[in-house]
């Protein structure tokens, strides 16, 4: 939803910045993985959308859910949480986090990249991709392979708003439409 996006987009900043700040990107991708999870956890999810639950509650039940996952939040992390809880954004934890992950790619030069392929890519050949690619577009890749037998012979690569479709399914469709055209 583009409007979770938006009301998402100035805390993930924020959370960004402070991160940057106390040279933590990598603790605040887990501790903001981790909320994301409980959040969206059913029975978690039912105790933060409860409108009996006052926001300190919320803010105190998620924070420690967290430190029992393996995330114990510090004070900033707390103060994080209580803040989303007053403003009733807790839902908003996974644009959150998805949002940070992109400014931190961003500082940090990287880029995802999913794979997927219809048949086996062996490591040298994954490498070969991700070399490439990152020649082309002067970022660190992150490959991510996955298997789709549904592609039928081919590949497609998926990095954010950019697709290089390989596939021999968005091939015959394009030949289909030469032909119905």
């Amino acid at each position: 939803m583009a409007e979770n996006s938006t009301l998402a987009r100035p805390y993930a900043r924020a959370v960004f910045e402070l991160a940057r700040d106390q040279g933590a990107l990598d603790r605040w991708s887990k501790v903001l993985a981790v909320l994301k999870d409980l959040a969206a956890d059913k029975g978690v999810k039912a105790m933060l959308t409860a409108p009996q639950a006052a926001p300190a509650v919320r803010a105190e039940v998620l924070a420690e859910l967290a430190g029992k996952s393996g995330e114990k939040l510090d004070q900033h992390g707390r103060n994080f949480v209580a803040l989303l809880a007053e403003n009733r954004r807790l839902g908003l934890l996974p644009e959150i986090a998805a949002d940070y992950e992109l400014l931190r790619a961003e500082a940090e030069n990287t880029l995802e990249v999913e794979l997927r392929a219809a048949m086996p890519v062996d490591a040298a050949e994954q490498k070969h991709i991700a070399d490439a690619l990152h020649k082309k577009l002067g970022r660190k890749i992150t490959l991510k392979y996955v298997q789709d037998k549904t592609l039928i012979g081919g590949a497609v690569l998926r990095a954010g708003d950019l697709v290089i479709d390989g596939s021999v399914r968005e091939k015959l469709g394009r030949l289909t439409a030469a032909l119905i055209h």
